[in-house]
């Protein structure tokens, strides 16, 4: 079983940057990637980043990309989430997860697991 710790959050101004991290514990190398989600208030929970374990291979969300960079460093288990020209909709409690094993690519809530407790995001107009 993995355990996952993120932290990071904060409220900061439209255009500031802020970087997540994702410590995990445990089982650590059962998993294959691991990935980024959000929810905003009112809304559902959804894909952000992934990340690849042994490669640096990624993918985001639309809404996302060229803005975030997701990356690891797997010697401090660690999955980091950095958020450049945050905007007020990017507003969101942000979730680290595992991926399942051969659902590479997926943004689909299901094909994550062990998920962490999240750290609020707010991000002021």
């Amino acid at each position: 079983q993995v355990q996952l710790q993120a932290s990071g959050g904060g409220l900061v101004q439209a255009g500031d940057s802020l970087r997540l991290s994702c410590a995990e514990s445990g089982r650590i190398f059962s998993s294959s990637h691991m990935g980024w989600f959000r929810q905003a208030p009112g809304k559902e929970r959804e894909f952000v980043a992934a990340v690849r374990r042994m490669s640096s291979s990624t993918y985001y969300a639309d809404s996302v990309k060229g803005r975030f960079t997701i990356s690891r460093d797997n010697t401090k288990n660690t999955v980091y989430l950095q958020m450049d020209s945050l905007k007020p909709e990017d507003t969101a409690v942000y979730y680290c997860a595992v991926g399942r094993a051969g659902n590479w690519g997926s943004k689909r809530e299901v094909d994550f697991g062990s998920w962490g407790q999240g750290t609020l995001v707010t991000v002021s107009s």
